[in-house]
């Protein structure tokens, strides 16, 4: 911990799983995750975090079962022992990768990533991590076509198993919610290719 503030990060120590997810829920800006917690496997609670919709980095440190970090939503790993120095770098580069982006709009549609928020004329549509994440990728191609596979990796982690009428069913679900929501947005689909939103 004080390695990192030397470093210029100020830190919020976790001890286990429990106090990670709790605190996974406030401003945090990434997360240094040990795959051995006392009370659990890292892997499970980067899991719950990204089930929670938390979006920001998690790298995980670990001796063993590198590549199974990723599938469980990990940005990254570092193999222990490991220089300080190094892990520090890991961290500034994964913030820079998902820094914020501001909020994005279309129409009468707008997605604020920080706040996790998708509102309507101003007045919000609840959706899962899923649905935001994938509404997300529409709204970032500027009305152009996500492929399908993109949409998959980008609404679920990395070596889920995703059908394609999962990814049916998502969409589905989401453009009935922009519907009711009253959005002149709606998804459409590019046969044979992907979707966008129009």
């Amino acid at each position: 911990m004080r390695g990192l503030r030397d470093e210029d990060f100020d830190t919020v120590p976790a001890s286990d799983g429990a106090t990670a997810l709790r605190l996974a829920t406030t401003a945090i800006s990434a997360v240094v995750l040990d795959i051995g917690l006392p009370d659990a496997d890292g892997r499970d609670v980067c899991q719950a975090m990204r089930a929670n919709g938390f979006l920001s980095p998690v790298i995980f440190l670990t001796a063993h079962h590198r590549l199974s970090g990723f599938s469980a939503g990990g940005d990254d790993y570092l193999p222990k022992p490991f220089h300080l120095t190094e892990l520090a770098a890991r961290l500034w580069a994964a913030l820079k990768r998902t820094a914020p982006p501001p909020a994005a709009t279309a129409g009468d549609l707008v997605l604020d990533a920080v706040r996790h928020l998708v509102t309507v004329r101003g007045v919000r549509v609840d959706l899962t991590p899923t649905e935001f994440r994938l509404l997300a990728a529409l709204m970032a191609a500027s009305g152009g076509v996500v492929r399908r596979r993109e949409l998959v990796r980008t609404g679920w982690h990395e070596g889920a198993h995703v059908h394609d009428n999962t990814l049916d069913q998502y969409l589905t679900r989401l453009r009935r919610k922009l519907r009711e929501a009253g959005s002149d947005r709606t998804i459409a689909t590019a046969r044979g290719i992907g979707h966008r939103l129009s």
